[in-house]
């Protein structure tokens, strides 16, 4: 497995998520996006997961924190949900048919569900399970060693530990009622200060 085995795809959907991350997130919370991006492709093959819509999944990788930046920030809606809301903006003005945005949305949402059937929503599922091995270290040796050494080396960690918890923290505090609050509860904050990456 290699890092050059996985394309960005070439549409004005995934151009327009990365502008957008780049535009609104940090170094670091963008880097943890595109490194989700590429464990979730990866965990589709160690899994077996295929029918996969590649774009999709990018651009909810890519855009699964964003709902957490001052400008997307909603006061009653979780950041996932904001995030979600982003990316249905994004997709409608790319193109896409109305089933498909709504895809996007749940993917997004799914991503901090705590666990997500593969067999009902695949790129929930690999949102999910990459963006638990990149903040909580989950399955830490699922890929391999020199896969995992040039992912690192091409999205940087950077200082996403504490830009990611104190993200999370304060949508937990502000808005009790969602996912973050969970996360908090759960450990995440410890996770992340654990999480094997960290020491690669």
């Amino acid at each position: 497995m290699r890092l050059s085995e996985f394309s960005v795809p070439d549409t004005l959907a995934a151009r327009g998520a990365l502008a957008l991350a780049e535009q609104y997130q940090s170094e670091a919370i963008t880097a943890h996006a595109l490194r989700s991006w590429v464990w979730a492709e990866a965990f589709a093959l160690v899994d077996g997961i295929t029918g996969i819509d590649h774009e999709l999944l990018y651009v909810a990788a890519v855009l699964h924190d964003i709902g957490t930046v001052t400008e997307f920030d909603n006061h009653t809606l979780s950041y996932e949900h904001a995030g979600g809301h982003v990316a249905i903006a994004l997709a409608a003005g790319a193109g896409w048919e109305s089933e498909r945005r709504e895809r996007a949305l749940e993917v997004i949402v799914r991503h901090n569900w705590p666990r997500v059937d593969p067999a009902i929503d695949a790129e929930g599922y690999l949102l999910e399970i990459a963006t638990g091995l990149d903040i909580s270290g989950a399955r830490p040796d699922a890929l391999p060693r020199e896969f995992v050494r040039d992912v690192l080396d091409a999205y940087p960690r950077g200082a996403l530990a504490a830009e990611f918890g104190a993200c999370v923290v304060d949508q937990a505090e502000r808005k009790p009622d969602t996912a973050a609050r969970r996360l908090v509860d759960g450990g995440v904050l410890e996770k992340l200060a654990a999480n094997p990456l960290e020491a690669r």
